[in-house]
């Protein structure tokens, strides 16, 4: 009996001593997590009241330093570009404005090239750097990416410089040739030829302005507001026949085929004015008595049924480097064709811009002296008007559509129209 009081009593007294260190314990926890921790310290700075809020909605890179150099603030672009890693300012020259405006209180401001991470390629990365002070203790960094802008500035120079030096070259040959025609007055022979290259030049001249015209509003207009079905095979008999003139001349043979009956949705002008180019250059980059084929499908695709425009030649081909350039402004494969047929370099740069407007591709295969097959995807009128109501007011970019070589599978053999 003795024994079983004295089991009890041990027992009483470890539970009121688990239950003393439990609560000792947790009052101990409690302390403990109240303690400011070295992590907090760095990740949870004192910032001006609102500052937290302003930096998450800035487009620019920020980040805000301590005294110690210390990263206390950092959006995520500032990662993204490079700018903070391991909790310091990685560039070096943005860590010396910050403390110089420590020192001062001035604001700071410069223009760098940054090398872009991961690409290996000595590509820079063109920035804005701002720093000014941000209380007694903090400095603010604001960095603004201007590749984009820089990128679009460098095609907005070339194609000014483009154009006025393709401007020039017809305007000059003019002056030339009316002088000549003045001086040659007295030969009727001589006068009918000047003539006739004046009639040459003020084609091209035309040719050149008309197509600046249509370039400048393929880029400005939104084709879907007029949009309508348009039948595939009215716009390739609207090709050829545009091309027929230039295709008898060659003795070059033009054929469609490929399915029939199909519809895109789009703007019937811009449309016919894309393939018409396609049909044009593979005319006029053909040798004589060969053959210009197109041709039409339906594919499918992910987002709905797309339909295929092939257009073959059997002309010079394309080499690799050229194929990465031949939708710029103004860039001809073979400049002296481009003379000799009235080229302007400006017909695939119309016809990049019309297919991106319409939601679409175009692709390029080629192999020298093989022949190339340019393919426009446009989607089918019924997917294209579904898409269209469903975001009437899409934001296009000027690179949206930029092609990309590619094989392509030969389309049934076409047949030739009556």
């Amino acid at each position: 009996m003795d024994v079983n009081a004295a089991v009890a009593a041990a027992a009483a007294i470890a539970g009121v001593l688990t239950g003393v260190i439990a609560m000792l314990a947790f009052r101990w926890s409690e302390r403990d997590q109240k303690r400011p921790t070295r992590t907090s310290l760095h990740t949870d700075p004192v910032l001006p009241p609102g500052v937290d809020t302003v930096l998450s909605v800035l487009r620019s890179s920020a980040v805000v330093l301590d005294e110690g150099d210390t990263v206390v603030k950092a959006s995520s672009a500032a990662y993204a570009l490079g700018l903070v890693r391991g909790g310091k300012l990685a560039i070096e020259p943005m860590l010396g404005m910050a403390r110089d405006t420590r020192r001062d209180g001035e604001i700071r401001q410069v223009e760098l090239d940054l090398p872009r991470r991961g690409t290996g390629r000595g590509e820079a990365l063109a920035v804005s750097a701002r720093v000014a002070p941000l209380g007694s203790r903090l400095v603010l960094l604001l960095v603004e990416d201007l590749t984009e802008a820089r990128r679009i500035e460098a095609v907005r120079r070339d194609f000014v410089a483009n154009v006025s030096h393709e401007l020039k070259t017809p305007v000059g040959a003019l002056s030339l040739l009316s002088e000549a025609v003045m001086d040659a007055s007295d030969d009727p022979e001589a006068v009918q030829r000047f003539a006739g290259r004046m009639q040459i030049e003020a084609t091209r001249l035309t040719n050149l302005v008309q197509e600046l015209i249509d370039l400048s509003r393929v880029q400005n207009d939104d084709p879907l507001e007029d949009a309508e079905p348009v039948r595939v095979d009215e716009l390739v008999a609207e090709a050829i026949d545009r091309c027929r003139h230039q295709a008898g001349t060659k003795q070059i043979t033009m054929a469609a085929g490929g399915t029939a009956d199909l519809h895109v949705w789009g703007n019937r002008g811009q449309l016919a004015a894309a393939l018409g180019n396609l049909v044009e250059n593979a005319v006029n980059y053909s040798p004589a008595r060969t053959r210009v084929g197109i041709a039409a499908r339906r594919v499918s695709a992910p987002g709905g049924d797309m339909i295929e425009l092939a257009v073959t030649d059997q002309g010079i081909g394309i080499t690799d480097k050229d194929k990465e350039r031949i939708f710029e402004r103004f860039y001809r494969v073979d400049p002296a064709r481009s003379r000799a047929t009235g080229g302007t370099g400006l017909g695939l740069a119309i016809v990049k811009h019309v297919v991106a407007s319409h939601g679409g591709e175009v692709t390029v295969w080629s192999a020298e002296n093989q022949g190339s097959t340019f393919t426009l995807r446009l989607p089918e009128a019924g997917v294209a008007r579904d898409r269209a109501s469903q975001h009437p007011d899409p934001d296009l970019d000027d690179e949206a559509g930029t092609t990309e070589s590619s094989p392509y599978e030969p389309l049934p053999a076409p047949e030739v129209l009556p």
